[in-house]
């Protein structure tokens, strides 16, 4: 019995060294492989650094406000008796608003008119009589003060009746209207808003280490989400001569055409400087970047040597890269690249250093400064 368990267990041990060895040699075969196995290249599409003339801009934000803007008001209580003018209408100025009651005033001018009359009348005489002699000069004085004094109070009634006859003090486009015909409105009280839109000015603000750059009569180009797709010209009409020191800002103001009226004071807007200088730049696509928290980097393609067969093969070395603006579908390179380096233009997040590949631009994109994606 001893002996057939001994025989078993020899049997069981010659077993299992035969398996072991069978897997080890199959396992040794497997690594040889690995070792000579050689991934197929990845197929890219490229595209070359190169120099552009980029448009040297200075953004901001800013709103519009107008060029003459006011919110008519009353400048004496009265009763409404008389309303000329139509709201959201075009108003030219001096053109009569809204009247209030004068028939007080206007009974006062006739007495005081008629007190003129009589002054001058006087006075006329009593300059004859001293021409004559007749009268001493303290006589003609009086009479010269009283006729005077009887004209500073006719004016006086007319200004009041000016007063309550309120006109439009420029040409602009008139608001809705705050009054009714028959209220008796305080003095102060609004009427109407009167705003003259075209052309209207663009208020923005830059910070200070950029006031060199900035002189009137530079370009501006304002957009708003009112006209979509739209930019405005205009030009830099007045700079502040005080920076903000809460802010280190300095106010600058922009004057655009507003023909059709479409841009209104109180509107948010983004405003863009075109500066005179144009810097060259070297660009590459924005998709061969790929991004990480360490540092962003790019994929250069080589060309080198094949070292089992000495064949020319296209190989990625991934190069760190400091970038600048981005515009469009191209974005700026500081340092980390030449121009004249190719480097590949999309998939670049599943690429490694070192990795050999096809170039097929095929079906590459077209990478454009302004591009203008259709809405599918």
């Amino acid at each position: 019995m001893k002996k057939r368990f001994i025989l078993a267990l020899a049997a069981v041990v010659v077993l299992a060294a035969a398996l072991g060895g069978i897997k080890g040699l199959q396992i040794d075969r497997m690594i040889a492989h690995g070792k000579q196995y050689v991934p197929p290249p990845e197929t890219v599409t490229t595209a070359r650094a190169a120099i552009q003339n980029w448009e040297a801009v200075l953004t901001a934000v800013g709103s519009l406000t107008a060029v003459q803007g006011v919110t008519v008001t009353a400048e004496l209580s009265g009763k409404i008796v008389q309303i000329d003018f139509k709201p959201g209408s075009l108003a030219r100025a001096g053109e009569l608003l809204v009247k209030q009651d004068t028939s007080s005033e206007e009974a006062q001018l006739r007495a005081a008119e008629a007190t003129v009359a009589l002054a001058k009348l006087n006075l006329e005489r009593l300059a004859k009589l001293l021409s004559e002699r007749t009268i001493s000069q303290s006589q003609f004085d009086n009479s010269e003060a009283s006729y005077k004094q009887a004209l500073a109070q006719a004016d006086n009634i007319r200004t009041v009746i000016a007063k309550k006859t309120i006109r439009a003090p420029f040409a602009g486009r008139l608001g809705i209207r705050l009054v009714n015909l028959g209220q008796v409105i305080n003095e102060g009280q609004p009427i109407v808003s009167l705003q003259s839109l075209d052309p209207i000015f663009v208020d923005f603000a830059l910070p200070q280490q950029q006031l060199p750059l900035v002189q009137p009569g530079l370009p501006v180009r304002v957009a708003t989400d009112a006209l979509p797709g739209q930019t405005v010209a205009g030009k830099i009409t007045a700079i502040n001569p005080q920076v903000d020191t809460a802010t280190r800002n300095i106010r600058v103001q922009a004057t655009v055409a507003n023909r059709n009226e479409q841009l209104r004071p109180g509107m948010f807007v983004n405003v863009g400087v075109v500066l005179p200088a144009q810097p060259p730049v070297l660009v590459i696509p924005a998709t061969a970047v790929l991004y990480a928290p360490y540092s962003d980097s790019v994929f250069v393609l080589e060309e080198r040597s094949d070292e089992k067969t000495g064949s020319p093969v296209q190989v990625l070395r991934q190069q760190f890269a400091q970038l600048g603006e981005k515009r469009g579908d191209f974005i700026a390179v500081v340092s980390g690249l030449q121009a004249g380096d190719t480097v590949v233009s999309t998939g670049v997040f599943k690429l490694r250093n070192g990795q050999t590949v096809v170039v097929d631009n095929t079906l590459a994109p077209e990478f454009k400064l302004h591009p203008k994606p259709e809405e599918n």
